[in-house]
């Protein structure tokens, strides 16, 4: 079973691997793959170069202990002690040099990559259908957004700039030993690399998991504190903010202790990496030290064993590093590329061509729809919606009703029938001409926590700022903006949360008056806000939908009394349909809601007056005393 998750864990490796090479090696961009090869060549350099230096700190050392075998390549003045510590340092400087020149010239790349990653990922979560993002979790998605981009650069830079010249810079290292001082000191030096790496390798695949524990409950109390400072009303309003602490603080509790594991267990990987290079170091300057003293090495070829000796801890050490922040990096990003890997729900077809809207009559026809299939929504809907009318669709809440918005705009696919508008099935056309023909008045406006004219804006961004000026005022809030300390600057505050419903409603429809679609879809707009409230922006919205293809989701009849027709939806059917004097007159499932919609209103009126005459009749008895007192 052990050897089965391994070898997923490294299925899974390899596969994340192959999903970054194109961002490591992009095919549109010849000037970055330029730039990878001219870092590697430099690399290259710089190995090399680095490899020399510890022949000018073994000729410097016998140089200046009286040993004449210095090499006579050498000339005279090269050779002497002084020139031969400048050389050494001058090839340290050197393969320094070159190594700055290689990161400078792979920063573009690995920035490219994380951009292009990064924006993939964005576009990839707004391709995504309705139905996953009302299951998502917005803190704990942004956690991995987040960390899944910070791993990118690490895994690209390690992968393409440090694990080939590290096994080149061993090979170097082994063929001189090899050629030098004999297979013994190779074999020593193969022992303890092989020894080096096969228990990093073991001990990095331990710290995985508790890795993977870390980030779990780093996602799960980021995920808790963003829900509950988005719902920061809701918890003031039922006192809970010590609950929601708690919370917070058991997930942080979680994070504390896998974070405790991780450093603890980085320093064991770090102690029992020190402990194993140690030894086979020991072991070789040991038999170097036994040469020496018979006279059939030098003291400079002593230094010159410890110093490549030293040399090789620092990729050996690289190569530690390497495998941990490859396993750590693809352990960050794993779950970002799970999120690459969900499917759209609702895709165009290939070559889908751009609706074409002449009239802008929308038909449904025979539509069926469920959410799951054990729960059916719409069980054969047909209904058309003449050009330039307005159809309104009310009935009791579960029956489908939002549905229909939510399938005109191609946010869930039909199981069966057709959504035509003019004769165009919206399948057959693609999704980004589809939104741009309707616009959309919903029961909740978000608004965007920026500028009141960004939010307005938004309905078409290349819209100048008298066109956002008139679109106010159509909708009836440019009075109101005008008002307002910043005027169109003024910021709307999270969500829209500064502005009241009936504010936020207007805005709602300006950017819509903005977008000026043919098609316009309201979805309960105003079945959220007080009874003035409707009244002032029910006007507002009979001016947008004037002369367009019109389809209300009504919840409050008195709003629909002027549609050309209305639909009664019971049950995912359509029991009725008429206009609102031909429904009353039939007495059935519309005039009952009508009856008790009216009774309610009535009701609500009578308290009203009831609290306007008590509070009347208190100030008069409040103020009676005082004018006989003042007499």
């Amino acid at each position: 079973m052990a050897n089965k998750t391994v070898s997923a864990e490294r299925g899974s490796t390899f596969s994340t691997i192959r999903n970054l090479w194109p961002y490591m090696w992009p095919e549109d961009r010849p000037d970055l793959r330029a730039r990878v090869v001219w870092a590697t060549v430099f690399l290259l350099v710089a190995k090399l170069t680095l490899v020399a230096g510890p022949y000018f700190f073994k000729w410097a050392t016998d140089a200046l202990a009286g040993d004449q075998r210095t090499p006579l390549a050498l000339p005279a003045l090269l050779a002497a002690p002084v020139m031969l510590v400048v050389a050494y340092n001058f090839v340290r400087i050197v393969q320094l040099g070159f190594n700055q020149l290689r990161d400078a010239l792979f920063a573009s790349v690995g920035q490219y990559a994380v951009r292009q990653l990064a924006h993939r990922t964005f576009v990839h979560m707004h391709q995504l259908s309705l139905r996953f993002h009302l299951e998502r979790r917005t803190g704990g998605l942004s956690r991995i957004i987040e960390r899944g981009t910070k791993g990118i650069e690490t895994i690209v830079r390690f992968t393409i700039l440090n694990t080939a010249p590290t096994v080149l810079e061993f090979a170097l290292t082994a063929g001189i030993f090899a050629f030098a001082y004999g297979w013994q000191y190779v074999a020593v030096v193969a022992v303890t690399v092989w020894l080096y790496v096969w228990f990093t390798v073991r001990a990095s695949d331990w710290r995985i998991a508790i890795r993977r524990e870390m980030n779990d409950s780093d996602t799960d109390a980021n995920t808790k504190a963003v829900d509950s400072l988005l719902n920061f009303e809701t918890v003031k309003y039922f006192n809970n903010e010590r609950m929601e602490a708690e919370r917070f603080d058991r997930s942080m509790a979680r994070y504390e202790s896998a974070a405790t594991k991780t450093w603890t267990s980085l320093g064991w990987l770090n102690f029992g990496q020190g402990v194993i290079f140690g030894v086979g170091m020991a072991i070789v300057m040991w038999m170097s030290a036994r040469e020496v003293m018979a006279g059939t090495q030098t003291v400079g070829d002593f230094v010159f064993v410890n110093a490549m000796l030293m040399q090789l801890s620092v990729p050996l050490n690289f190569i530690g590093m390497i495998y941990r922040e490859i396993r750590q990096g693809l352990t960050d990003i794993e779950k970002m590329f799970d999120l690459l890997d969900v499917p759209q729900e609702v895709v165009d077809k290939p070559g889908a061509p751009a609706l074409v809207v002449a009239s802008g009559r929308v038909e449904f026809r025979d539509v069926h729809f469920a959410y799951d299939p054990n729960r059916q929504i719409l069980k054969g809907v047909s209904f058309e919606v003449p050009a330039g009318k307005t159809v309104a669709i009310v009935g009791p809440s579960g029956a489908g009703k939002s549905t229909i918005s939510r399938l005109l705009f191609r946010f869930y696919d039909i199981q069966k029938g057709a959504i035509l508008i003019d004769e165009q099935d919206i399948r057959d056309v693609s999704q980004e001409s589809l939104r741009a023909e309707i616009g959309m008045v919903p029961q909740d406006t978000v608004l965007f926590n920026d500028t009141i004219a960004y939010n307005i804006r938004y309905g078409r961004m290349n819209a100048d700022e008298e066109d956002v000026k008139k679109a106010a005022e159509l909708a009836q809030i440019s009075s109101f903006i005008e008002r307002m300390p910043d005027g169109y600057k003024s910021m709307v505050g999270e969500r829209g949360l500064k502005l009241s419903g009936g504010e936020k409603q207007r805005v709602a429809i300006a950017r819509t008056i903005l977008k000026a679609p043919p098609i316009l879809m309201l979805d309960e707009a105003t079945s959220a806000l007080d009874t003035q409230t409707e009244l002032d922006i029910q006007s507002a919205l009979d001016l947008v939908s004037k002369d367009r293809t019109t389809l209300v989701i009504a919840h409050r009849l008195s709003t629909v009394i002027s549609a050309d027709e209305i639909i009664v939806l019971a049950d995912g059917q359509i029991a009725e349909r008429g206009t609102h004097a031909e429904l009353l007159r039939h007495r059935g499932l519309y005039a009952k809601m009508w009856d008790r919609q009216r009774e309610a209103t009535e009701a609500e009126e009578r308290l009203r007056k009831v609290r306007e005459e008590d509070e009347f009749g208190v100030v008069t008895r409040r103020r009676t005393p005082e004018v006989v007192d003042e007499r």
